[in-house]
């Protein structure tokens, strides 16, 4: 089973970026699409992006494309998610997420079986 560990996260102002960093281990990175999922306070979780299993295909929420790019380094086994232009509202413990089921994007969480601890990110306004 795949495992995660999310590193990245912190503080940062209105307008600046942040860069997320998903490190795997314990199965076979590049069989797994990998996703990223946010959740804020007192609201349900939500999906972000997803990037296939070669990096061939991405999807993004609405509230994030333009502002965010996910990748992966199949050979590093890990995932990241840059995070550009963040506003107030990004302001979320962020969660990657790995699917080994088809290779198309899945928004639903419930699809996920493996996922990290999850990493904060807070932006001021």
């Amino acid at each position: 089973q795949l495992q995660l560990v999310e590193s990245g996260g912190g503080l940062v102002k209105a307008g600046g970026s942040l860069r997320l960093s998903c490190a795997a281990s314990g199965g076979i990175f590049s069989g797994y699409v990998m996703g990223w999922f946010r959740q804020a306070p007192g609201k349900e979780r939500e999906f972000v992006a997803a990037i296939g299993r070669s990096g061939s295909w991405t999807g993004y929420e609405d509230a994030v494309r333009g502002r965010f790019t996910i990748s992966r380094d199949n050979a590093r086994k890990t995932a990241y998610l840059q995070m550009n232009s963040l506003k107030f509202e990004d302001t979320a413990v962020y969660f990657c997420a790995g699917r080994d089921g088809m290779d198309v994007v899945s928004r639903n969480a419930a699809d996920y079986a493996a996922w990290g601890q999850g990493t904060q990110v807070t932006v001021s306004s």
